[in-house]
């Protein structure tokens, strides 16, 4: 597990960017299962980790369209917001299973409440305030997910 303390949220988009960086090369599909109560800053650190990968437009919260898809470059990035959803066989409807594929890296909000729907995650980031900051503590849970945190921990010199 990886520890940090996000004073504020530039420090929150530079762990987006420093997460896009660790992404590069990496061999298969990845997921990300973003955790923390509303407003806490998992779009904010999404919005990091696109525009670090090149992405120029708004980043915006897919919390009404339940998924908002990106292509910067080789990689395409898919950004679920579970929050609103009523019913977990909505996914099914949707083809969640097409959102998923070896140069797919899929962040998720709110997971628990996809009713198993979605493939486990590669690696856990739990975003909680912390006085007027944000820490976050990242866990891997996968061969993927130790991966992402080595590299994390080398650029961030931790």
């Amino acid at each position: 597990m990886l520890t940090l303390q996000l004073e504020n949220e530039a420090a929150t988009i530079r762990l987006g960017a420093a997460l896009a960086a660790a992404f590069e090369d990496l061999p298969e599909g990845l997921v990300v299962y973003l955790q923390g109560d509303l407003g806490v800053g998992k779009t904010t650190l999404c919005r990091g980790l696109l525009q670090a990968l090149g992405h120029p437009g708004a980043v915006k919260s897919p919390t009404y369209t339940l998924v908002e898809s990106y292509t910067p470059g080789a990689l395409t990035l898919h950004h679920f917001d579970l929050y609103r959803l009523h019913d977990p066989e909505e996914l099914e409807f949707m083809g969640i299973r097409d959102y998923f594929g070896p140069d797919t890296v899929a962040l998720v909000e709110w997971p628990q409440r996809g009713g198993g729907h979605f493939p486990p995650a590669d690696l856990q980031l739990a975003l909680a305030l912390a006085g007027d900051g944000r820490t976050a503590a990242l866990t891997a849970v996968s061969p993927r997910g130790q991966e992402l945190v080595e590299r994390l921990k080398t650029a961030l010199k931790y």
